[in-house]
């Protein structure tokens, strides 16, 4: 036996040990006699300890990632892959009558994020731990995360979504800091996440709470009183700011992320006896959207009032530590916060911010330029941009944007502090362990490189005309889609074919990712059948999004789709050649359900709205074909696969600013002009419709699309429907399909966050 095969069987006997010994110390039983749940901790307990005699990864400067989001999602088969155990541990189970896929459905998923900013995050965070570096994320440790969606009379509804318990993958420390407010102190106290590396070493995701936060005070629904902030302080991501202590609430938690930041950068700079005034040669921080921007006044608060520097000094410093990631091109989603507001909850802040913006009123005359605008509004981004020394957009498209419109004041003042880089995802999540068959099957035609080195995907282009190749990535696509079917049919009650073709939009629930189009299309495929018009092959619409509580046309567009979904799969004319299904409650662990078996991947926004997506990079590393606007990374995916790969309709960004800057576009004239259009829209409210739904909500929408459409929904309507109907028709062209997969995957390799974090530390951080 070989000095390998011995090493390897010692470790099989270390893991079985562990688990058997963790059985028996838990729950005084043998592993075979346990649930999947005891199981799950059993494992979780193993892990934690192999993680715990890995290396922490160290080093003379440090990344710092604060984000308000970190959609870690469930965590097991990804340490265990990045642990290089996951086929050691399945095999001991498997010896034990347990099956891994089991035990990896008992792990609850935390609820830290809500969409692609903190999918994004979690993905970094990986990456930078797989590359070695040294870095940790920031956050809040949020009890409820943003919430659990439950369909109820076909509407969305709002529930907390409890995942803290006894077992999970934090680590409560003995660190925590006192934060100040203008009415009130908090102690908080820090809990860690391990951040694993691939075959690397271990970060920390630093999560900070307090210990009087009171999960009773949830009522109904997820109402409670935002008042009590010693009670709400960490309990929700996002609370619903659509009154003023709302707005405050969401300020406390701000503040309390990045005065905790604060402290803790300067704590582990103290312990290791840094001058502070070299402060940014051994510390960078990343600011992932404006969330977490009071850190750079908050930090140049502690260095003048508790350091003894000067405020030049100061603000010096923190200049070469921050630098600003920008997630959107949607000004309400820029922050600006009242400064009554800001007075209200750090009033200490407000000297610092007053001080900064009369220091670019000194400098600048532009009025868009400055911090406080004339309305008493403190802009966030702008405290970023102007005190901060680089500002990245996360795709080619989106940058291009930023300096030529969105933000081209502060791109003429700061041309240098500008750069790209565009969004990536992990691959070790989003196709080892969510499609394990396919990264089988690419390993078996060009080796296993491609785990660490993602460009080695390009490998795969010398099967383009392989038969048996193509046909074997058909084979784990209809594999995919039949083990999603059996997990819908699970969950939702709905009966999926297979054999149709699977076509999914999951992501936020938002009007300039237009899942209203797709529902538009939806109504007119329905239209057709019911006339005798039938598709040569049945067709499977999948949703998943979750719509803000307070953003009510999101919901309506959910209860149309709800309601589409009803009528449709029960209309006997129709439900053998069309099937709509909005999953509940979509989040991480779905989209490693749905991914994999997707056929036709909506990339469908408004040109110029997307700043990136990483769903479409997921869909794509999994063998789906895109359909998609040249918005976001859709535009890198396009050049990258070229046009026989790629379904591209809609308006480009140029027209469709142009539209926005003249007032140009009157959806009402769309609507009168096209039969089709006008058929669409106006089935909204058809007596089927008003049948299963509420007047009110489809009223509404309607009213929204037919009178305002900001997002242009009927704009590209009549492209969507021809194009979306030519990626069927090639659909069954069965071999030319397959080549299209396969260059997808062979080309996914630029969108690996391992490239974008290299660039990241190449270009910003110089770690």
């Amino acid at each position: 036996m070989g000095i390998e095969r011995i090493r390897e069987q010692v470790f099989n006997e270390e893991v079985e040990k562990g688990l058997t010994d963790a059985a028996q110390k838990l729950y005084g039983k043998s592993l075979a006699d346990l649930d999947d749940a005891q199981t799950y901790n059993c494992v979780l307990q193993v892990t934690k300890g192999l993680t715990a005699s890995t290396h922490r990864i160290s080093g003379d400067k440090k990344i710092y990632y604060i984000s308000a989001e970190f959609l870690i999602g469930k965590l097991l088969a990804n340490n265990l892959i990045n642990l290089g155990i996951y086929d050691k541990v399945k095999e001991v189970l498997a010896k034990y009558g347990k099956n891994i896929a089991d035990i990896e459905d008992a792990e609850c998923e935390p609820s830290l994020g809500n969409g692609g900013l903190g999918r994004l995050a979690a993905c970094f965070l990986d990456s930078i731990a797989t590359l070695g570096l040294c870095g940790d994320g920031i956050g809040l440790n949020y009890h409820f995360g943003l919430f659990k969606q439950v369909f109820e009379d076909r509407l969305q509804k709002a529930k907390p979504d409890k995942w803290l318990s006894d077992h999970s993958w934090l680590h409560k420390t003995d660190i925590g800091f006192d934060v100040c407010f203008g009415d009130r102190k908090v102690r908080s106290v820090l809990y860690d996440i391990d951040v694993i590396g691939y075959e690397n070493g271990v970060n920390r995701l630093h999560l900070f709470d307090i210990d009087t936060v009171d999960e009773s005070i949830v009522k109904k629904g997820i109402s409670f009183d935002k008042e009590d902030i010693e009670k709400n302080l960490t309990l929700f991501l996002y609370p619903d700011d659509s009154d003023e202590a709302g707005n405050l609430l969401r300020i406390y938690q701000q503040y309390f992320m990045v005065s905790n930041a604060a402290q803790l950068i300067l704590k582990e700079l103290h312990d290791q006896q840094i001058d502070l005034h070299q402060m940014y040669k051994h510390a960078v921080i990343q600011i992932n959207d404006t969330h977490p921007t009071m850190v750079i006044p908050e930090l140049i608060r502690i260095l003048t009032e508790e350091k003894a520097m000067s405020m030049d000094e100061a603000i010096d410093i923190v200049s070469k530590t921050c630098a600003y990631t920008n997630h959107t091109i949607l000004a309400e989603a820029l922050e600006k916060w009242p400064l009554e507001y800001l007075e209200k909850v750090v009033p200490q802040l407000i000297p610092i911010i007053r001080e900064l913006d009369k220091r670019v009123r000194a400098k600048y005359k532009d009025k868009k330029v400055q911090i406080i605008d004339k309305e008493k509004r403190v802009h966030m981004a702008h405290i970023d941009i102007h005190y901060g020394f680089s500002v990245n957009g996360v795709a080619a498209l989106h940058t291009e944007i930023l300096k030529e419109t969105e933000l081209n004041c502060f791109y003429k003042i700061y041309p240098e502090k500008f750069n790209n880089k565009t969004n990536g995802i992990t691959f070790r999540r989003w196709l080892m362990s969510c499609d394990p068959e396919l990264a089988t099957l690419i390993t078996s035609l060009i080796g296993g490189s491609w785990k660490k080195d993602a460009g080695k995907l390009e490998k795969l282009m010398d099967f383009v005309e392989d038969e048996s190749a193509v046909a074997k990535i058909m084979t784990v696509k209809n594999t995919k889609k039949a083990q999603l079917c059996d997990y819908i049919k699970a969950r939702e009650g709905v009966e999926l074919d297979p054999y149709s073709i699977f076509d999914i939009q999951i992501k936020r629930m938002h009007e300039y990712k237009r899942q209203q189009m797709n529902a538009l299309y939806i109504i007119h495929k329905y239209l057709e059948i019911k006339v005798g018009k039938k598709p040569t092959r049945p067709m499977t619409f999948i949703f998943g999004a979750k719509a803000a509580p307070a953003y009510v046309i999101a919901q309506d567009v959910i209860h149309l789709i709800l309601c589409l979904q009803e009528i449709i799969n029960n209309d006997p004319d129709v439900k053998d050649h069309m099937k709509v299904v909005m999953v509940e409650n979509y989040n991480v662990t779905y989209a490693e359900k749905l991914i994999p078996a997707c056929d036709i991947s909506e990339q469908i926004s408004l040109a110029s709205k997307e700043a990136s997506g990483t769903g479409n990079m997921k869909f794509m590393l999994n063998g789906a074909v895109t359909l998609g606007t040249m918005d976001g990374a859709n535009v890198e995916i396009h050049d990258l696969v070229g046009d026989d790969n790629i379904y591209v309709f809609g308006k480009d960004s140029d027209t469709v600013i142009d539209l926005y800057a003249k007032s140009a576009y009157v959806s009402k004239d769309y609507y009168k002009k096209s039969k089709v259009i006008k058929e669409a829209v106006d089935f909204i409210t058809d007596k089927k419709v008003l049948k299963v739904g509420h007047k009110e909500n489809l009223e509404r929408l309607q009213k929204e699309l037919i009178n305002k459409d900001w997002f242009m929904t009927l704009l590209d309507l009549e492209e969507y429907i021809a194009v979306k109907d030519k990626a069927f028709a090639d659909y069954e062209k069965r071999g030319a399909w397959g080549k299209k997969m396969l260059v997808n995957i062979a080309k996914a390799g630029f969108f690996s966050s391992d490239r974008t974090i290299a660039q990241y530390n190449e270009d910003i951080w110089k770690l």
